[in-house]
């Protein structure tokens, strides 16, 4: 059993079945218990964002606004852009739906989470604050002279473990390859190369530490958000007679299975369950534990007020960018987009040496023309379509039989190497009995994001998603990276900083050069993220009542008055 496949059994058990319920009911928990706290969140935490609140004698490194956007920088990257795509390809429409309802949960667990973190955080040096769930359970299991405090550094050391995990994998390489590979799709650029000058980037602030994180999450954040979304409605707008039919099609696909059609290969009901969750809480990270780490470093002496908005996350990250990106691919066609053209060729599936093999052209030239913005060239994915017996079920299902374009050993040799061909497979048929050669563009992650935009305006994609990918990734990689050197500040008490910063830097240049299909790019996002949420979910959990008691007694103290505003309050929310 190779790696991959090593991962992907331990996958299968962090996202079992009970994973998805345990997150639902505890976001369906902590929503009840605090009063539908989403809804303060969209009112008041806006008013604490704008600094009416803000003190310069609090605690703290940054205001309410940097660490909302050093925390969103984190948050709204390439999940927005990349994972929403795999979710809307693997998962369908109805994806979205659960989407929205993680979302719309995630809100309360964001909330609880970081009120807690705050309640909890170190402040010995006021200016530097640190903060976490290794925090939180140090302090108070911790704080024990018993089994406890045994119990307690145990259970912060694996919280540690997993922030590594996950900051190595989805906050580090899943950036660092899809940004290698829309740029590979659409300028040609080596991989590696995209490696190289991401770690050269990223290292250069990260050096800075959080209040250099700080003041440039503060200026990319809302940039690349407006940028983004201003785009994304521009695409909706001339597509907006198919607006009201999309939003049919997601509400019923997460409810009833949807049928192979294009380039989809058509999904079950859980399936859509299954992405939907998935894909929102790598992108939105509620209940992962992260977060809290950027919110630690707020100016503030109320724990609460800066829960309140770390609520903002999900419905700006989930709610908002991750439904743009979802539309724009649904709505321009993308997800069951038509074949490109047929392979000019002879395709048949044999057995050879006991498994079955593609024999297919190997040659460029045998693939159709591609549109004026793009060419085909090393990197460059396409598959075709085949009908196999799902291994659980029986069932018959599509499949894709994928090839990507390698370099030759000179200019004019490059070539197309079929990969691996699923087990019982075989070729797809017309009406006329007659083999199907369909072939399809594979795009993965961003770059199928950028082909939705090509669709509505052609070279839109090529610039606006680049650009958009390449900021996201700049910005969640800075942001992860802080929070894993928080991880080793609280295990090694700030020492082998230095070395942990070099080894994420090494990460982000391989990455690009190391990842190359969808399925290695999912094993990669899913990994780490399980095993947070499976390592903070017991704490919130736990000690989750801590937070809602906070939260209940600030509210009390604001309906009072008793809250000195240092700027006007809102005349709409009267927060």
């Amino acid at each position: 059993m190779d790696i991959l496949s090593l991962m992907e059994v331990i996958i299968g058990f962090l996202w079992g079945p009970w994973t998805f319920f345990v997150l639902m009911g505890t976001g369906i928990l902590f929503t009840i218990w605090t009063k539908f706290i989403q809804f303060r969140a969209v009112t008041h935490g806006v008013t604490v964002i704008r600094g009416v609140y803000d003190s310069p004698d609090d605690p703290g490194a940054i205001n309410h606004f940097q660490a909302l956007s050093a925390a969103l920088s984190a948050t709204v990257g390439l999940g927005n852009i990349g994972g929403v795509a795999m979710a809307i390809a693997l998962g369908g429409p109805g994806s979205l739906f659960w989407m929205w309802v993680v979302g719309f949960l995630g809100m309360a667990i964001k909330t609880v989470e970081v009120t807690l973190a705050l309640m909890y955080r170190n402040t010995d040096n006021p200016d530097d604050p640190h903060g976490g769930a290794m925090w939180v359970i140090d302090k108070t299991l911790g704080k024990h002279d018993d089994w406890r405090k045994v119990v307690g550094r145990i259970l912060a050391y694996f919280f540690c473990c997993t922030l590594l995990i996950s900051t190595m994998t989805g906050g580090n390489m899943f950036q660092s390859w899809n940004v290698g590979e829309i740029l590979n799709v659409y300028f040609g650029v080596p991989q590696i190369a995209t490696g190289i000058v991401l770690a050269l980037v990223v290292g250069a602030v990260i050096i800075g530490g959080i209040k250099r994180i700080g003041d440039v999450a503060e200026k990319i954040v809302p940039l690349m958000c407006g940028m983004y979304i201003l785009s994304g409605l521009a695409v909706l707008a001339i597509n907006i007679d198919k607006i009201p039919s999309m939003f049919m099609l997601i509400i019923q696909s997460a409810f009833t299975p949807v049928a192979a059609g294009g380039a989809f290969v058509g999904v079950g009901v859980y399936a859509a369950f299954e992405m939907g969750l998935q894909r929102a809480l790598f992108s939105n990270e509620a209940g992962q534990g992260s977060a809290p780490i950027a919110h630690s470093a707020a100016k503030t002496d109320e724990a609460s007020r800066e829960g309140v908005v770390a609520g903002l996350e999900p419905f700006i990250d989930t709610l908002m960018i991750c439904t743009l990106t979802a539309m724009v691919i649904l709505c321009t066609g993308t997800w069951n987009r038509s074949a490109i053209g047929e392979i000019k060729g002879p395709v048949a599936i044999v057995q050879s040496e006991g498994k079955a093999k593609l024999e297919a052209p190997t040659s460029v030239k045998s693939l159709p023309e591609l549109p004026s913005w793009e060419k085909w060239q090393p990197g460059s994915q396409v598959f075709i379509l085949a009908d196999a017996a799902d291994a659980k079920t029986g069932e018959k299902k599509r499949v894709k039989i994928y090839g990507a374009i390698k370099a030759g050993a000179t200019a004019g040799q490059d070539h197309i190497e079929w990969g691996e061909v699923p087990a019982g497979a075989v070729l797809t048929k017309k009406a006329n009995g007659q083999i199907d050669q369909s072939v399809f563009r594979n795009f993965v992650g961003a770059s199928l994001t950028g082909h939705a935009f090509d669709r509505a305006f052609p070279g839109l994609g090529k610039w606006l998603v680049t650009a958009a990918a390449l900021l996201f990734a700049i910005s969640t990689m800075i942001s992860w990276s802080y929070y894993g050197e928080q991880g080793i500040i609280f295990m090694f008490n700030g020492k082998g900083v230095l070395i942990y910063k070099g080894v994420f830097l090494l990460g982000a240049l391989i990455a690009p050069v190391m990842i190359s299909t969808d399925r290695e790019l999912g094993i990669l996002a899913d990994f780490g993220t399980g095993w947070m949420l499976w390592a903070n979910i017991p704490i919130l959990l736990s000690m989750g009542y801590l937070a809602v008691n906070d939260l209940d007694g600030y509210f009390k103290k604001l309906k009072a008055g008793e809250f000195k505003a240092h700027r006007p309050i809102n005349p709409f929310t009267k927060q």
